[in-house]
């Protein structure tokens, strides 16, 4: 007879088969279906012992023993119930313990997170322990407490209960009935202030059996980050116009529609976005529902806090910053139901919203929403799916929507809402591209050519503000040596070391090694290393020394490690304390400043130029998002954006405002490639102590595949392998190929069935990220 099929929790799907039989030796087994945090996708089966029966349920959290040594690991249960009748006899071992009160996850979370093991080719129980922050984990924020309550009567058959209570001293019965009166178990400290008496009367009753105590485990939240938002004032919404109109209507159609619908909400800068989102919040909040709004961590700032907490009574915000006792609190609060509206970075997209309504992405092209660990999950794809699941709208909001959003708008199978207007009628900014080539003052080895110094001495002297943008920090990018052309590189990554003037000291700003810089180049010995480039430490200098009577801040991650660092620069440059503010991605978008009159872009080819298929997308993107923090007052604003490459259709395009045709243009281009968005990558890692061993067995894998692809008669081809662009990262060596096919389910197919078979060679690790954003 062949093995049945094992049963999900859902109705409509099987759960994956598991590769080891059932086990069960009696006719009367329940058993538990639980994954670990491993990276083999399988489902394990564990008997559940009669007291755990009538408490465990799929969604909870367990402790189960696991290998052959049986050490106690934590698992999640994914399924329960009894054992058929058809399974063969074998011994099985048993769940040791229940580790959380409630399930962390209900059904639909369980099927999203299957779905994304699925999509992302990691196990199962790697997501779920993804999805639960490590504060609620190890339940930070609570501590166990002994508790009193009044002992069941039937556990007291015989005695004559009211009869005792009736003869009880006075402070004995004043325990008692301050019991019967709270309906709850109380502490020590509470029950002794509520019957006003010491602890002997509480230990008396208690040896009587009269109350019995036992151990509960009690929340000490501090919720200090609320309290630092207390005291925003309460705001009425603002008066749409036309287009902010026609955007929310489509919108309230579909969530008073209970569809899910997905609509790319394509408004330029300033447009008024986030006053369409708080407006649908709102009608959703009116049912009693939640919302989730992802945003990236850069564009956490107080500013789009406040805005949020201003407008809604319950507002979590989820940050990098929290410790994880706030973490925890925001997850019960938000399990409870207590919160209206969930604003985070991309894991808010798991926040355990029971009453979901709606799901919104903010700057949705944001490379950040691709998590580069495993699960190597995409946020948008994670947000798409738990929209279908829980039958919401989804709002994919940017002034620059990813190719790939674009694409499914074109093919009708999501919804475009645009807003081509500036709230006000405000008119986009001019953005003048200036070729520094042969500007004086760059060849100077100086950062502000003559134009853009011209242009924020005439917006300074008019009571404008200046925003300056550069996406590298340090002091120079580079230590390089003019007798062998070398830059002194990092001993363990193959990434030039860059100069942090403030420290003294390189750093690789990939695995944060430092040391002082060496006198002689390392590769030819030669005296007299030059530091070449410029970062924000040395822009920063630069501005300092031209604009002596202005003042000026820097934000970037050297900076703004403090907590609340942001705030006080932000609301510094907010009362006009702050004249110049320069800095890098941080700066670039979210900031709503009606006194900035200019924008310069000191370096527009810092990413033009990577060995990346989505450079020119990201510089657009990154051109026009900086361009957009100006010219929304009445003041109007210039842009000026330096470049050595003034003829690039992605700056061009970007200085024109015309998304629609950079996008028409790019993915003419991918299209002629057979390029995302037209086909789907999974790219191959592999990474090893030894170069030519990696590069031996990457060939060796990306041959298996190939034959395997073949064989399956799947139209993935196979590209590469080749070493990685920085094919030395934290002292190992790096090569890479890539899966491609029009369709992403024939590379899942692939490599599900191939990767069990391939080989393993030591010392050797690899990963697989689907549909990948990080080419490095």
């Amino acid at each position: 007879m062949s093995k049945p099929k094992q049963q999900s929790l859902f109705e409509d799907e099987e759960l994956p088969e598991d590769p080891m039989p059932w086990e069960r030796n009696s006719q009367n087994l329940y058993l538990a279906q639980i994954v670990l945090n491993r990276p083999v996708d399988r489902v394990f089966h564990y008997l559940v012992p009669e007291p755990l029966r009538p408490l465990l349920k799929p969604g909870h959290r367990v402790q189960v023993p696991f290998g052959r040594g049986n050490q106690l690991a934590p698992g999640y249960c994914v399924g329960v119930g009894p054992a058929d009748e058809n399974q063969p006899s074998v011994r099985l071992k048993s769940v040791d313990a229940i580790l959380d009160s409630r399930p962390l996850f209900n059904a639909k979370m369980l099927k999203l997170t299957r779905w994304i093991a699925d999509r992302y080719l990691c196990s199962w129980g790697q997501v779920l322990d993804c999805v639960v922050p490590a504060g609620v984990k190890n339940q930070a924020g609570t501590r166990m407490v002994t508790v009193f309550e009044v002992t069941d009567p039937q556990t007291l058959q015989g005695r004559n209960i009211p009869e005792e209570v009736e003869r009880l001293p006075a402070k004995q019965r004043a325990v008692y009935d301050a019991l019967k009166t709270a309906g709850q178990p109380l502490t020590m400290d509470a029950l002794t202030a509520a019957a006003d008496c010491g602890s002997g009367p509480v230990q008396t009753l208690k040896k009587k059996t009269l109350i019995r105590s036992h151990q509960k485990r009690v929340q000490q939240f501090e919720n200090g980050d609320d309290a630092a938002y207390a005291h925003i004032t309460k705001q009425d919404d603002l008066q749409l116009n036309r287009d902010q109109r026609l955007a929310l209507d489509q919108i309230l159609a579909a969530i008073r529609g209970q569809r899910s619908e997905t609509f790319v909400l394509q408004g330029v800068t300033g447009s008024g976005k986030t006053e369409v989102y708080i407006q649908a919040i709102r009608e959703v909040v009116s049912y009693g529902q939640q919302a989730i709004v992802l945003v990236p961590e850069i564009s956490l700032t107080p500013q789009a806090i406040q805005r949020f907490r201003s407008r809604f009574d319950s507002v979590a915000v989820l940050h990098s910053h929290l410790s994880d006792s706030d973490r925890h609190y925001h997850w019960q609060n938000i399990a409870a139901g207590k919160v209206q509206v969930i604003v985070g970075a991309r894991s808010a997209i798991f926040a355990p919203a029971p009453h979901l309504g709606l799901i919104i992405i903010d700057e949705e092209h944001e490379t950040s929403f691709k998590q580069e660990t495993a699960p190597r999950y995409h946020a948008r794809e994670v947000a798409r799916k738990r929209s279908e699941l829980e039958k919401v709208p989804l709002i994919l909001g940017s002034a620059t929507p990813t190719l790939n959003s674009w694409l499914r708008v074109i093919e009708k199978k999501d919804t475009l809402i645009s807003m081509p207007k500036r709230v006000n009628n405000l008119p986009m900014p001019n953005v003048n591209i200036i070729d520094v080539r042969n500007d004086v003052q760059v060849r100077r080895n100086e950062s502000i050519g003559r134009v853009l110094f011209t242009g924020m001495q005439h917006a300074l002297e008019a009571g404008g503000q200046v925003i300056l943008f550069l996406n590298l920090r340090g002091y120079s990018p580079a230590l390089w040596c003019k007798g062998c052309g070398n830059s002194v590189k990092c001993p363990h990554c193959e990434i030039s070391l860059t100069w942090h003037r403030d420290k003294s000291l390189a750093v690789c700003h990939s695995c944060d090694f430092s040391a002082k810089p060496p006198t002689n180049c390392p590769s030819c010995g030669a005296p007299g290393l030059r530091y070449v480039g410029t970062g924000t430490q040395r822009l920063e200098e630069e501005v300092k020394a031209k604009f002596p009577n202005y003042s000026c801040r820097r934000m970037d991650s050297d900076t703004m490690r403090g907590v609340g660092s942001h705030a006080k620069v932000l609301n510094a440059f907010a009362a006009g304390e702050v004249d110049i503010l320069l800095g890098t991605q941080m700066i670039a978008k979210g900031l709503d400043f009606p006194n900035v009159t200019l924008v310069g872009v000191i370096d527009a080819d810092t990413m033009l130029h990577q060995p990346d298929l989505f450079a020119s997308e990201r510089t657009f993107q990154l051109i026009a998002q900086v361009a957009g923090r100006t010219g929304r007052g009445m003041q109007g604003g210039r842009v000026f954006v330096q470049t050595t490459s003034p003829a690039e259709p992605a700056i061009v395009k970007a200085a024109e405002h015309d998304f629609l045709g950079f996008a028409r243009l790019e993915l003419g281009h991918r299209k002629e490639m057979l390029a995302p968005p037209f086909s789907h990558y999974a790219r191959v890692i592999l990474r090893g102590p030894q170069e030519e061993h990696v590069e031996q067995f990457a060939r060796q894998i990306a041959g298996i595949l190939h034959d395997a692809a073949e064989e399956m008669k799947l139209s993935v081809q196979i590209l590469g392998p080749a070493p990685a662009p920085i094919i030395r990262l934290k002292k190992y060596f790096r090569y890479h190929f890539q899966l491609a096919a029009v369709n992403v389910d024939e590379i899942l197919q692939l490599w599900r069935e191939v990767d069990p078979k391939l080989p393993r060679e030591k010392g050797i690790e690899y990963i697989i990220d689907v549909d990948p954003v990080n080419m490095r």
